[in-house]
């Protein structure tokens, strides 16, 4: 049997499609563990997994804040100079203490979280990258040399830093294998770096360990219920349009029910007192979206793949970073419709939230890229490639179509 190290930034979105890929490891003998934030990762995990402390910035501290008029490549700066680059280095010496200790056979890095990749490269060990977003592989840079060029160098800084100053891999692409939380059929064929390493392998959907509690018979089975959610990075950035969507919600009361994932909500809500609106600081989205007609978000990849995993369209309002490219790749699928995030309005959502219900043209989207997600195999899919790769100085071209 082998050993697994997933070394995870403190993003929910980012954690969650490799719980599933461990829990498959575990169940087929392996000893699997996390490095990261404990206080992020250790409730989502259910306290019950091997967990290494790495400092780590929450996406919003130590002044990762980014304004709200930084867009485009000025954004992608912000990212990298305050909140990437910050990360690595703080987790750079917990990831080499958690590699030490636990003596990994393989570190899976997320793609965010550089150190992964840097510092299993210095201490000779194999390791893959877990994509849980696709913007990387869309080629986007490709039109912007000097941004490009500018990217490259910094993450070459950051070797010297904490890596091997001789290596020369691509800290968000293992030379070997680069996993891909979604399929072509959403991400489109790759363009970027490591085309040749990708295998899409679909999401990974597992069941968590704790989810809130929810008043199940608040829901009238006569009408359709809408799920609103901007993610777990966008609290506060969203007071505008989320009262914009609670008032076209109730504009469509005698056909829809909107339950709103509002961390500003108050914990305890009584679902009596409002039957058409429900508004709570957490929901358990899974659940949820087996019962859902569609689904108003910011484009968050966790949330779009676990929507279309249920074969739910989308309206889609991306508010950051890569959340543009994701928008465009549901829309460009058929499986929804954007809108804008600053500026949408109460008639505009809900135009949008009328045609991904009435025309079945969307839900037909949505069902046909859910279905290519479950052929792709999720967390069985992955922990295949991972068992591999363990086993193999280099996954081979037999190897990898073996897996699939």
């Amino acid at each position: 049997m082998s050993r697994f190290l997933f070394v995870v930034p403190p993003l929910v979105g980012h954690i969650n499609p490799t719980l599933g890929v461990g829990a498959e490891l575990a169940a087929r003998g392996h000893e699997v563990a996390w490095a990261g934030l404990p206080e992020v990762l250790e409730p989502m995990t259910g306290g019950r997994a091997t967990v290494f402390p790495c400092a780590g910035l929450r996406l919003g501290a130590g002044g990762a804040v980014r304004p709200p008029d930084v867009r485009g490549p000025g954004a992608l700066k912000f990212l990298w100079e305050r909140f990437l680059v910050p990360l690595a280095e703080e987790m750079a010496p917990g990831t080499e203490r958690a590699v030490a200790r636990f003596r990994p056979d393989v570190v899976v890095a997320d793609q965010q979280a550089v150190a992964g990749g840097l510092v299993a490269e210095r201490m000779g060990v194999r390791w893959a990258t877990s994509a849980t977003t696709s913007a990387e592989f869309s080629g986007a840079l490709d039109g912007m040399p000097k941004v490009d060029a500018w990217l490259t160098g910094l993450l070459g800084e950051l070797r010297g830093r904490i890596g091997d100053p001789k290596g020369a891999a691509d800290p968000r692409f293992s030379p070997r294998l680069v996993l891909a939380f979604t399929t072509e059929e959403l991400a489109g064929r790759a363009t970027g770096r490591g085309g040749d390493r990708i295998r899409f392998v679909g999401p990974s959907i597992a069941a968590r360990p704790a989810e809130p509690d929810f008043p199940w018979d608040w829901l009238d089975p006569a009408r359709r219920t809408v799920l609103v959610s901007l993610g777990t990075a966008n609290a506060g950035a969203g007071d505008r349009f989320l009262a914009q969507c609670r008032a076209a919600g109730r504009l469509r009361a005698d056909r829809l029910q909107m339950v709103m994932a509002d961390p500003a909500a108050p914990p305890d809500p009584d679902p009596a007192a409002d039957r058409d609106v429900l508004a709570l600081p957490y929901v358990p989205q899974l659940p949820l979206l087996a019962r859902a007609g569609a689904v108003v978000c910011h484009a968050g990849h966790n949330t779009v793949c676990e929507a279309l995993w249920h074969g739910v369209p989308l309206v889609v309002a991306p508010v950051r970073d890569d959340q543009p490219v994701v928008a465009a790749q549901v829309v460009d699928a058929g499986a929804g419709v954007r809108v804008r995030f600053g500026r949408a309005t109460a008639a505009q959502l809900g135009t949008a939230l009328d045609t991904v219900l009435d025309h079945p043209g969307h839900r037909s989207a949505a069902e046909r890229v859910g279905a290519s997600f479950r052929a792709a195999g999720g967390a069985p899919a992955a922990a295949t490639r991972l068992e591999h790769l363990a086993g193999t100085a280099a996954v081979s071209t037999e190897t990898t179509e073996e897996a699939r």
